[in-house]
């Protein structure tokens, strides 16, 4: 059990994640009691990638993390993709919303800070920034001397392990968004294509680190190592797994697309006929 105590509390990590799931709850309860059913696929999607945010940042993995490269990688995988990924993934806002209490939701301070926060929102989700700050965030932090200093400082290390999550919440909620176009939501060409684009270049940095022959990241020697794991073999495995899951999550994510697309068809062409129909 010792293992799912945190490493390093994180009042802000844990209360996010628990606020996070307690709104869900609430909203879960508000909407049956309306009778409005949440699909069990969504709210499962909802509660695991809210959980293995929680699970790398505030259990034991945490130390594994800042003690090897490949449990480091890990960690941001499930930060920048696969949390982020699930919990778009359930279109959980209007369950959120519910969720709220109602004094909270209908207060009326919350639109002058939307008109504040849309123009930022707005500019961070545009179809050309978005692919650069998702990969470029990824490219940042395993810049030698960067990681370095963030492995190495408490407040910088917190900084970028937000930062990862928190683009990878916008990247996956432009990318995964239930809309149609028609209704306000990005192109589904749009979307393939900055899946496709931001390939190239988790292939070319996970690849690099892969075939390296020298240690790029030194400060594993430095902190020491969890396991007594030889360096390089602890670099390769973590090239790995900044290439090929990364690499696999685009082409789900193609999938998914694909599947709104052909519903979108669907329905089109089920109004056609329900037109057609004397």
């Amino acid at each position: 059990m010792g293992y799912l105590l945190p490493w390093e509390f994180s009042l802000a990590w844990s209360g996010a994640c628990l606020l996070a799931i307690a709104l869900y709850l609430r909203g879960l309860r508000q909407r049956r009691r309306r009778g409005e059913a949440t699909g069990a696929g969504r709210v499962l999607a909802y509660l695991l990638g809210v959980a293995t945010i929680y699970g790398v940042t505030q259990t034991h993995y945490d130390y594994l993390a800042q003690y090897m490269f490949f449990t480091h990688r890990a960690q941001h995988l499930v930060l920048h993709h696969a949390g982020p990924f699930l919990i778009a993934l359930a279109a959980p806002l209007p369950v959120l919303t519910d969720g709220l209490p109602t004094r909270i939701r209908h207060f009326s301070g919350w639109r002058p800070v939307a008109r504040l926060l849309r123009p930022v929102y707005r500019t961070l989700q545009h179809p050309l920034i978005a692919p650069v700050l998702f990969v470029g965030l990824i490219y940042f932090w395993l810049i030698p001397e960067v990681h370095f200093d963030a492995m190495l400082s408490t407040d910088l290390y917190q900084v970028m392990n937000w930062s990862m999550a928190l683009d990878g919440l916008l990247f996956w909620w432009l990318i995964l968004d239930r809309r149609t176009p028609q209704q306000g939501g990005l192109g589904y060409g749009k979307r393939i294509a900055i899946l496709l684009v931001v390939i190239p270049p988790q292939i070319v940095l996970g690849a690099y680190i892969v075939f390296s022959k020298n240690v790029i990241f030194d400060v594993y020697e430095v902190c020491g190592r969890a396991w007594p794991l030889d360096p390089l073999t602890d670099q390769l495995l973590g090239g790995l797994l900044t290439w090929v899951p990364a690499t696999m999550m685009s082409a789900i994510g193609v999938l998914i697309i694909l599947s709104f697309l052909f519903r979108d068809a669907r329905k089109e062409d089920a109004a056609d006929v329900s037109h057609a129909t004397p």
